[in-house]
């Protein structure tokens, strides 16, 4: 049995992992929630802007710095992508949207692939080893500002979603579209701004993950394997499920490898997510139809 200052060593370790994981799963949640599909372009995302983050580097700017341009950046291309290609291409069917982000992440994976080949890059950030000494652990500087800003952006969403009108419209139009239609908002235009959203974060999550990880073309599917658990066990279209989902499963990943090593993290993410699915079929925050 591990000492307690091991054992909430790991814990801590997992919640700050757990947040990025949950901002990424955040952004696959609001997409979800309201066009009803699942985004297959994410991780092609995730990828994308990680290069952005790592490109913004090569010319001195620091990610920490480049979360907000790059946010930004990745709000407009996601609103774009969505209102004037994926929107009609699928012609109004869902099954038509799964295939054109399915194709989508196929075309910017390759695209990454003949920009950057398939190496794996890292980045050497000056506080890169700097750690907060609570006594019993040490907490890295690069994830202890990684929780921040993603509790930070998740409450963010969470406001825009409750207190503001833009929020109204998006859950008017994830609860019932030809009602939001025939009250006069434009659904094409929210379509358009919750995936937009969806890209700023995983822009924002890129940013926090280039200083404690590293980055390749094919590195956003990893994590959005773990993202589209979180969702799941979270609650399809839960905001609030998919960060204390993150969370959870963060600190999941940690005990696990703590115990069962590290080639077997992943080993007790998959185990709960049963387990939650057997007891709860809706995730934690799910709602039945």
């Amino acid at each position: 049995m591990p000492a307690l200052d091991i054992l909430a060593a790991a814990v801590l370790n997992g919640l700050m992992t757990g947040a990025i994981y949950a901002l990424i799963a955040v952004g696959l949640t609001l997409v979800y929630g309201v066009l009803h599909i699942i985004n297959f372009a994410h991780g092609a995302m995730l990828s994308a802007a990680m290069f952005a983050a790592f490109l913004c580097f090569q010319i001195g700017i620091d990610p920490y710095l480049a979360i907000a341009p790059l946010a930004v950046a990745f709000f407009g291309a996601g609103y774009g992508l969505q209102r004037w290609l994926i929107g009609p291409a699928s012609h109004g069917d869902d099954r038509n949207i799964l295939l054109v982000t399915l194709g989508l992440s196929i075309i910017i994976e390759n695209l990454l692939l003949a920009s950057f080949r398939s190496d794996t890059r890292t980045i050497d950030v000056p506080y890169g080893f700097s750690s907060l000494d609570l006594g019993f652990t040490f907490l890295p500087l690069t994830r202890l500002m990684g929780f921040g800003v993603a509790c930070l952006v998740a409450a963010m969403f969470w406001l825009i979603l409750n207190w503001t009108d833009l929020g109204k419209a998006i859950r008017a139009v994830a609860r019932e579209k030809l009602g939001a239609t025939l009250v006069g908002i434009d659904v094409r235009h929210i379509y358009a701004v919750t995936f937009g959203l969806g890209a700023a974060s995983v822009a924002i999550a890129a940013c926090l993950l280039l200083p404690i990880f590293y980055v390749n073309p094919r590195v956003g599917n990893a994590y959005v394997l773990v993202a589209f658990t979180i969702v799941v066990l979270g609650g399809m279209g839960s905001v609030a499920g998919a960060f204390i989902g993150g969370l959870l499963i963060g600190v999941v990943e940690s005990l696990s490898g703590m115990y069962f090593g590290e080639s077997l993290g992943q080993l007790g993410i998959f185990l709960i997510f049963i387990v939650v699915l057997m007891v709860r079929p809706t995730g934690l925050f799910g709602a039945r139809a």
